[in-house]
């Protein structure tokens, strides 16, 4: 699959584009790119145009100037992503299909864009604030507070812990040295590694940071209320979207269930199936 490119906010931001008819946007998350999609995608191509973005700073997209702890949080990347969808004309009749950061991107801009939005997909996502580090992944809360500590620059900047550690610990099998190094090019550099450190540090844990518990929340109150036609792909064993969070979106309504299996990065694991789940849904809803 061949990027291109468009500008957004003065930068360019890099996507992949797949098929026609009705948008399919797919969004990923930390530290990954649109590559992440390149065995679900083609399992959708025949339903419609897929879509699939490079965050800004990640992927192929532009590096933010003078980058610091405060360049890609949330609220950056949200603005980001709304230009994109902006610029790329989608305002309506668009299905999400949405990972990790992804997720809490692709729901916040479905609650601000509700009648732009036919149904969303999403997997290992951000359901809703979490009340506590008792909540969290608990095999991962030991490396996620030393990653919002003053340990965490030289974690992530100096050692590049989310692609040499993080990413390939949360997937079953082990990625190839071409697919390794695919997710290290973009952080190549201390000063491009900035949004894999910033990122953990919005994860909205215990009230914290406060703008993003907020944006979550909101978003949070609305799934669990709406009717929009919804897929939840169920990790097995999972890491992010289990316990208590996992049993909270299982209450939204209009919503299917499947399993698929995989840690957090499922997409590695279970990438066609993925997309074959989406498809039968699609089909079956009619979306």
């Amino acid at each position: 699959m061949t990027k291109k490119t468009i500008t957004v906010h003065g930068q360019d931001m890099a996507y992949l584009e797949e098929g026609s008819g009705k948008p399919i946007v797919l969004l990923h998350g930390n530290p990954t790119s649109s590559y992440l999609w390149r065995d679900v995608i083609p399992e959708l191509t025949s339903l419609g145009r897929c879509i699939a973005p490079d965050l800004i700073g990640m992927g192929d997209s532009a590096k933010l100037p003078d980058p610091d702890i405060s360049t890609y949080t949330f609220a950056t990347h949200r603005r980001y992503l709304a230009g994109f969808m902006e610029a790329m004309e989608l305002d309506s009749d668009v299905l999400l299909v949405i990972h990790d950061w992804g997720s809490a991107l692709g729901f916040d801009w479905a609650n601000h864009n509700r009648d732009a939005v036919r149904g969303i997909a999403y997997m290992e996502g951000i359901v809703r604030p979490i009340a506590d580090w008792s909540e969290f992944l608990p095999g991962g809360t030991p490396i996620f507070q030393a990653l919002r500590s003053d340990a965490g620059p030289e974690m992530i900047l100096d050692k590049n812990v989310f692609i040499e550690r993080i990413l390939p610990g949360s997937i079953l099998r082990d990625l190839t040295d071409d697919e390794m190094n695919t997710y290290r090019a973009p952080f190549e550099t201390r000063n491009d590694r900035w949004p894999t450190l910033t990122w953990p540090r919005q994860i909205p844990i215990a009230g914290e940071p406060a703008d993003v518990v907020a944006y979550v929340q909101a978003y949070a109150d609305w799934m669990a209320t709406n009717d929009l036609p919804k897929l939840f792909v169920n990790a097995e064993p999972g890491a992010i979207l289990i316990g208590g969070v996992r049993e909270f979106c299982r209450t939204w309504p209009n919503q299917t269930e499947v399993t698929v299996k995989g840690i957090h990065f499922i997409q590695e694991d279970s990438g066609p199936e993925i997309g074959q789940a989406i498809a039968n849904w699609m089909r079956d809803i009619s979306l």
